[in-house]
């Protein structure tokens, strides 16, 4: 078995074709098998929260645990971000993006971050967490030297539960699945409001995938909560259907590097402009979905959305210029519930 390991390592190191071969693979096997864990979920718990009941927030597991501190008053904002497919688990945001969320907060006083919601499982359980292939996981996030390409397992495996949001088959159940993880996240960070004469606001922000599940856990969250709902995509990847309906707005931020948030309007039917009876393009004719460009990020690294380099030709760096566009957006004020719109879901 050894042999055979070393033997496969020697040919992944033979050459990037190699690696993406194996990854084509894999990527095929996970594409066939990617459904089973949220059905098996569904099967053990998803089933019993058809409807939303406050409850105790659940403890997070061991070593996992959130990076900010809940506001003692006057809270009734919820800063919900999800990370892109590279990401590894819930606690294990960039420098960048830590960055991000601790100085937004900072600026709206009446907001609390929340940044230990896994998007990329409906169990939000780590991929270190009690998996079959959780070796396998830790191994590729870990590796360094000729082997930091094997982070590129992560990204497949990760980018399956993107597919599987934006999937009507398995999306539902799926969605739904992270929609309650977001609740219970809320809940601990600080408690949800129970009253409806006390307005709330959730503000989604996701990058890359985290965008699609954004807007997949919305109609969930629109019927559970009393709450007005925005979503800001920030690079994102997304399909047009799920969460059109029922969010408030939605805003995406592009960078003029970034080609690969352009996948999603390109692969996507219902983000095609001819397809004028879907979600999206209801949403943009009645003017609930905005999009900019943000400045001259990358899809990701240092010069992405939450890079910390400067900026060609600038003093700031493209995280600083990100904090900017979102804090701009008209999103950060709560409207009387009879603003909020009443949507149906998709």
């Amino acid at each position: 078995m050894v042999q055979l390991i070393w033997r496969i390592l020697l040919w992944l190191r033979g050459g990037t074709l190699n690696l993406l071969i194996l990854a084509g693979v894999l990527l095929l096997i996970w594409g066939i098998f990617s459904p089973v864990g949220t059905l098996v979920w569904w099967v053990k718990e998803g089933s019993e929260n058809l409807g939303f009941k406050p409850e105790e927030p659940k403890n997070l597991p061991a070593g996992k645990k959130s990076n900010f501190v809940a506001k003692p008053s006057n809270i009734n904002c919820y800063i919900v971000f999800l990370p892109g497919v590279g990401d590894f688990s819930a606690d294990e945001l960039t420098p960048g993006e830590e960055e991000f969320l601790n100085r937004l907060v900072k600026s709206h006083a009446n907001c609390v971050a929340v940044s230990d919601v896994f998007p990329y499982s409906a169990a939000n359980e780590s991929l270190g967490g009690r998996r079959p292939l959780a070796p396998l996981w830790r191994f590729a996030n870990r590796a360094d030297g000729w082997l930091d390409m094997a982070d590129v397992l992560i990204k497949i495996r990760n980018l399956w539960r993107f597919a599987i949001s934006a999937d009507d088959r398995y999306g539902p159940i799926y969605n739904q699945g992270i929609a309650t993880a977001i609740i219970d996240r809320m809940q601990a960070a600080h408690p949800i409001p129970q009253s409806s004469n006390q307005p709330f606001k959730i503000i989604l922000i996701g990058t890359s995938g985290g965008a699609q599940v954004s807007l997949g856990a919305v109609p969930y969250l629109h019927q559970w909560l009393n709450a007005e709902i925005n979503v800001v995509s920030v690079g994102g990847v997304f399909a047009g259907d799920k969460g059109f309906n029922v969010s408030q707005h939605i805003y995406h931020l592009r960078g003029r590097r970034d080609w690969v948030e352009d996948i999603g309007r390109v692969v996507f039917p219902s983000r095609w402009p001819w397809t004028v009876g879907s979600p999206f393009n209801q949403a943009v004719r009645d003017g609930r979905y905005t999009a900019k460009i943000s400045g001259p990020h990358n899809h990701d690294g240092s010069q992405g959305y939450f890079g910390q380099d400067l900026a060609k030709g600038k003093d700031i760096s493209y995280v600083d210029i990100t904090l900017e566009e979102v804090n701009k957006l008209p999103i950060w004020s709560v409207q009387k519930p009879s603003a909020v719109r009443q949507g149906k879901s998709d």
